[in-house]
């Protein structure tokens, strides 16, 4: 009866033994956070660790490092279970392109119709530099209404400046 009695008490003792042996969740957590930081990839990830269950939140780069904290944390000796709530950061946004320096050109027929409204004025010249007409040349005033009518017709924006009045 006593040999029963001490088989027990030393069941029990090695039981006890066997299950302080366990890591504490504060030594796990240290174990955690140290392997966290060790990888650069998981620097947004946070731990807490509570009997054995540890809880893995904070903000990562992307899916690949959520399932990289997680697989991380589980490899830690005393941890039974993991919770990831980590979220994913969303992607930046594209670069917003620089505006490409667009010269636009009046088209062919609007060209023609600047040309065929000068066709009876003498004396001037026009140039097409990109989007605007660049008149030249000597006119009179009732020329240059004209000319002013013409180009607000067609919707032509212009350069005027080169042109002089007839005396």
């Amino acid at each position: 009866m006593k040999l029963t009695k001490v088989l027990t008490a030393a069941i029990v003792v090695a039981t006890l033994s066997i299950a302080s042996c366990k890591p504490k969740d504060a030594d796990i957590k240290a174990k955690i956070e140290e392997a966290i930081k060790a990888d650069p990839m998981m620097s947004g990830a946070m731990v807490d660790v509570k009997d054995g269950v540890a809880t893995i939140s904070g903000e990562v780069k992307d899916t690949a490092c959520k399932s990289l904290c997680e697989k991380t944390v589980a490899g830690i000796k005393g941890v039974d279970k993991v919770v990831n709530n980590c979220t994913v950061a969303p992607p930046p946004p594209p670069p917003t392109p620089e505006p490409a320096s667009v010269t636009t050109v009046l088209d062919a027929a609007t060209q023609q119709k600047v040309k065929d409204g000068l066709k009876d004025i003498k004396g001037v010249t026009v140039t097409f530099e990109g989007e605007k007409a660049v008149l030249s040349g000597e006119v009179t005033k009732a020329d240059r209404m004209k000319i002013m009518q013409m180009l607000a017709s067609a919707k032509v924006k212009s350069d005027v400046t080169k042109l002089a009045d007839k005396k």
